[in-house]
């Protein structure tokens, strides 16, 4: 059985400043950057790390795994963030200056990637990481839109995600199955892009 820890990165800049990332590359803030240092005191052991290759997953997974001593770190495409499509790098605010009722009524904008394309890319690179470590504990550093995915297809319901918070997953007889929510962190900043 694969036992994965699969959390979001720490607080990045457009995080702060309230900005839609999608799969734009903003850094961490140095409170991101200090977050990830004490979120590694609850990861535990684990036998490998993988993570988005976007910038604020990457150096999330970096220090955790200087901090535990694992690595090196595994990227991981299919870990990104959605593509938000026109919406990368904008506020709600904007968001609803220049698509007037979109947020409201659920509506998306020209460019964003599918819940079906997301579902699939995130669920096949789960499966590659039970493939390599069938009998292991992984930690995957990844998005809100990635676990927010994965909860989709296994059945949870959506609740908002803290930087540093996840779930921890199953995989066995090649099936996933869902376990609880952590929080990795007793301060929490909790992004309201979304």
């Amino acid at each position: 059985m694969t036992s994965l820890l699969l959390v979001r990165h720490g607080q990045s800049v457009w995080n702060a400043d309230g900005r839609w990332q999608g799969q734009e590359n903003p850094p961490l803030t140095e409170l991101g950057q200090e977050q990830a240092r004490l979120a590694s005191h609850g990861v535990g052991a684990v036998d490998a790390i993988y993570c988005s290759p976007l910038d604020r997953a990457a150096t999330t997974a970096m220090i955790i795994a200087e901090q535990i001593g694992v690595g090196p770190i595994l990227l991981l495409p299919g870990l990104m963030e959605r593509h938000a499509g026109e919406w990368q790098g904008l506020t709600r605010d904007e968001i609803e200056e220049q698509y007037p009722g979109y947020l409201d009524a659920g509506t998306r904008p020209p460019g964003w990637e599918d819940d079906d394309e997301v579902e699939a890319r995130v669920m096949a690179a789960l499966d590659e990481i039970a493939e390599q470590h069938p009998d292991g504990h992984v930690l995957a550093v990844a998005h809100a839109g990635v676990i927010f995915a994965v909860e989709r297809i296994i059945g949870a319901e959506w609740e908002r995600l803290a930087n540093l918070g996840g779930r921890w997953l199953e995989h066995a007889n090649g099936t996933w199955t869902i376990g609880n929510r952590i929080h990795l962190l007793i301060d929490e900043t909790i992004p309201d892009q979304i």
